[in-house]
């Protein structure tokens, strides 16, 4: 030990340079020596846990039989990769004698990997991109060509295959990742040391879990800087609380509107900051707005049944609004899974000949789980036997495993970028408050969940006459006669457009049916102030059987559809009233909006 130089005397490091390494080292051994504690501790008394969680093994044991009943194709396939290589080699080797070539392979637009300039000015990170790309696009093309699979087994190997082909780009390592090479040579290694530092804190963040900050999450806090728009709690349960927003016209719309957003998200996305607020606009536009607010339930709650959160939800909520403004009719909005839930509720209501919601639009809401997209990945019997045996536990599913899962949709925006800027540069996430958001995870009841994951999505009884039966009375989608404005993102990876667009065959009412550009965020969060994307609208009054056949008839109009949106709802809420000041009329105020529940959050 005697021969290790002191800190001050290290080749290339100033003593100050050196006294800051030792105290990074020191921090990080110490932080270490705790999380490993930790780690013990837990696995003593939960014991190990699965290798094979997903139960991926069988799956991929069973492809690879089939891909090698055919030997030829298998040969011949590798036989043409092989041949790229050459090629690439070839090209290469011209590029470095000073011959100018054209790329073998090129990243796909918009792949954010590979935008620093040294992916292609420089020799060797350029060869290693295109040979990474040539085996990702034969590798995915590869599994989308094996015969004898069904298509639920194909679509799974297929997004797993995905998963790995992106974690292994060069561009997540810091040997073959130029930003991280210059950046390491240019701070002599400190970029490295304080990755480390950001990887202990997001490990101590999620408790032993790794829980990658997508956001300066000092940056923001709930009712400070987002969720601000005025208003009052006027009415509570254990489930939700529910916000009544500050008038911002002098006259209001006569009937009140209510939304009605998932649970397994926080509302405040309709209420980021003034300037892309929903609700803010809406008051703007003379609605009296009432939003729901979930509670983010625990181990009390873990008993809880999808039709509590009909009945302590929009049926408790309709009922509130109508003591807060004396108004019996309103007109409601279902966001994403707030919309299937929507979706149940109409037609439970229509069995009952309850007709107090005049109007109903859908943000991005599935109701017909046919066609529901990548997230029907996760939705088969050996994965849904492991969610029920993660949720045993505690009796619910932590929002960090549902919120994994949504990023996975888009790994290489909400995984691995993060990785490469936090752990291999070494910096700080940016403050941006749409992540700051969608890192505020909350919790699943264990009864209520798989009941959504099974009845929805597994066997899609909520499109099924009757196929749900909620205190005695069947479902049934086609008695819904109320007219709907239905909404959705034609990049929508959560809902996607094809499966949002088949409720218009199920609904006997008028459906308005909207295609907006981007996705299942910036696809409902895009006011007209903005001058963002584009949407698309068929005049001809009509919705044929497809999505296809209704974009053929379609025509598209630049900016947001809200004002098409609010053109609809306007002519449905009745005349104008004076304005309604939370808490002053039927239901007093309880607390300031955004109210309680939506600032308990799972991790800091």
């Amino acid at each position: 030990m005697s021969d290790i130089p002191a800190p001050e005397v290290i080749p290339g490091f100033s003593p100050a340079e050196a006294e800051k390494m030792q105290s990074a080292f020191k921090d990080i051994a110490e932080r270490s020596q705790k999380l490993l504690a930790e780690f013990a501790e837990r696995y003593r008394s939960d014991g190990p846990q699965p290798a094979d969680p997903l139960k991926l093994t069988q799956t991929f044991m069973d492809f690879t039989a089939r891909m090698l009943a055919d030997p030829n194709k298998l040969l011949q396939a590798q036989m043409e990769l092989w041949a790229q290589y050459m090629k690439l080699w070839q090209v290469t080797t011209q590029r470095m004698l000073g011959q100018t070539v054209e790329p073998v392979a090129e990243p796909s637009k918009g792949d954010k990997r590979f935008a620093d300039p040294a992916w292609k000015d420089e020799v060797v990170f350029d060869y290693l991109k295109q040979s990474y790309l040539l085996t990702a696009r034969w590798l995915q093309g590869t599994v989308k060509e094996v015969d004898g699979i069904d298509d639920k087994t194909a679509q799974k190997v297929e997004f797993y295959t995905r998963q790995f082909v992106d974690a292994m780009s060069p561009s997540n390592f810091a040997l073959t990742n130029p930003q991280v090479v210059k950046a390491t040579v240019e701070s002599k290694g400190e970029n490295l040391i304080k990755g480390l530092q950001n990887l202990l804190t997001d490990l101590e963040r999620g408790k032993g879990k790794l829980a990658i900050r997508q956001s300066d999450m000092d940056a923001f806090k709930v009712g400070v800087n987002v969720a601000t728009s005025p208003g009052k709690v006027v009415f509570q349960n254990e489930l939700m609380q529910l916000l009544q927003y500050a008038p911002a016209t002098e006259e209001v719309y006569r009937t009140p509107l209510l939304i009605v957003p998932p649970w397994i998200n926080k509302f405040y996305i309709l209420d980021l900051k003034p300037q892309n607020s929903f609700i803010k606009w809406a008051t703007e536009h003379g609605y009296t707005v009432f939003v729901i607010s979930w509670v983010n339930p625990d181990e009390k709650l873990t008993s809880l049944v999808f039709e509590d959160y009909m009945k302590l939800g929009p049926l408790a909520a309709l009922d509130a609004v109508e003591k807060a403004t004396g108004e019996k009719k309103v007109s409601a909005i279902g966001y994403c899974i707030g919309g299937t839930l929507m979706a149940t509720t109409l037609a439970y209501m229509a069995a009952r000949n309850d007709d107090r919601i005049v109007a109903c639009t859908f943000f991005t809401a599935q109701v017909d789980f046919t066609e529901p997209g990548e997230l029907g990945v996760f939705i088969d019997e050996d994965q849904l036997a492991g969610v029920e045996q993660v949720m045993s536990k505690k009796g619910y599913l932590d929002g960090t495993e549902m919120a994994t899962t949504f990023n996975l949709l888009r790994a290489n925006d909400l995984i691995w970028s993060f990785v490469v800027n936090n752990y291999l540069l070494g910096k700080d996430p940016f403050p941006f408050d749409l992540l700051f958001w969608n890192s505020d995870a909350t919790r699943m009841p264990a009864a209520m969940h798989i009941y959504y994951l099974r009845n929805m999505y597994q066997r899609n009884l909520l499109a099924k006459p009757g196929g749900l039966v909620i205190e005695n009375v069947p479902i049934d989608l086609r008695k819904i006669t109320t007219p709907i404005y239905l909404q959705a993102g034609k990049e929508d990876h959560i809902a996607p457009a094809r499966s949002v667009y088949k409720a218009t065959q199920l609904f006997s009412g008028p459906v308005r049916f909207m295609l907006a550009g981007s996705g299942h965020i910036a696809g409902v969060v895009n006011p007209p102030s903005a001058k963002k994307y584009q949407h698309w609208l068929n005049e001809t009054g009509k919705n044929p059987p497809t999505l296809e056949e209704w974009r053929a008839g379609a025509t598209e109009y630049p900016g947001s559809w809200w004002d098409d949106w609010d053109k609809w709802l306007s002519a449905k809420s009745g005349d104008k009233v004076p304005a309604r000041v939370p808490g002053q009329g039927g239901l007093p105020a309880i607390e300031d909006a955004p109210g309680s529940y939506v600032k308990v959050r799972l991790i800091d």
